[in-house]
């Protein structure tokens, strides 16, 4: 029988800080900073795109995005990013991984 408490796996998968800057290094990745502009300009991962997941056209901006390429996001916390990574998985995103603990358990150096 079915567990009505128990909500599905994600179809993202969720990466440390370490296992994230890891995979980051493989050709062609995208890396998503879903925070609000402001935010971003504060500091943020190198190479990073802004596309801010509480914008009216966030499900629009990320259409643009190659639905093919290993994707990671990421934002403050991890829960943002969590969010922005189940839309794009339901969206088609073959490849979507979130970065759990977001840029406050971030190891490495920003850039602004």
């Amino acid at each position: 029988m079915l567990n009505f408490f128990q909500g599905a796996a994600p179809a993202y998968k969720n990466l440390t800080p370490a296992q994230f800057s890891a995979a980051l290094r493989q050709p062609g990745a995208v890396l998503l900073d879903v925070r609000r502009p402001d935010e971003f300009a504060g500091g943020h991962l190198p190479g990073a795109v802004n596309i801010d997941v509480t914008a009216p056209d966030f499900a629009q901006r990320v259409a643009a995005l190659d639905k093919t390429k290993p994707t990671y996001v990421y934002c403050r916390s991890g829960a943002r990013s969590a969010n922005a990574a189940g839309q794009l998985t339901k969206s088609g995103f073959a490849h979507v991984s979130n970065l759990l603990g977001g840029v406050l358990d971030w190891p490495e150096k920003l850039v602004r």
